[in-house]
């Protein structure tokens, strides 16, 4: 395996997917495959539905959130758009980083 173009410890970018740590009820990683994201959407992390303060989980069983204690200090996330399911949202420590390498494996990012 080759080293990950991006890895600061929550999420990693493989050569073939995007790796989310700490995910799921036992907090184990979840890997989503660059070919299964249809589209990753940028997000202001504030208010409810995207809250800097959620640490772990959904508010509204669309969306997940992996466990990141750090989040709180955090301002953009990433929604990635996959074919079922809920939509994970990152929350990277250098989104602009990862943005780039959705984008070299072809996934769209809409930015805001």
């Amino acid at each position: 395996m080759s080293e990950p173009e991006y890895d600061d410890g929550l999420i990693a970018c493989s050569d073939d997917a995007v790796i989310i740590r700490t995910y799921d009820l036992f907090l184990r990683p979840r890997t989503v495959p660059y070919a299964e994201i249809g589209r990753a959407e940028q997000v202001e992390l504030r208010g409810f539905r995207f809250g800097n303060w959620r640490l772990w989980g959904s508010s509204d069983l669309r969306h997940w959130f992996n466990f990141d204690r750090h989040r709180p200090r955090k301002h953009v996330g990433l929604v990635l758009d996959v074919s079922e399911g809920m939509k994970p949202v990152i929350t990277p420590r250098d989104p602009r980083r990862v943005t780039a390498v959705l984008r070299a494996h072809g996934v769209d990012v809409t930015e805001r």
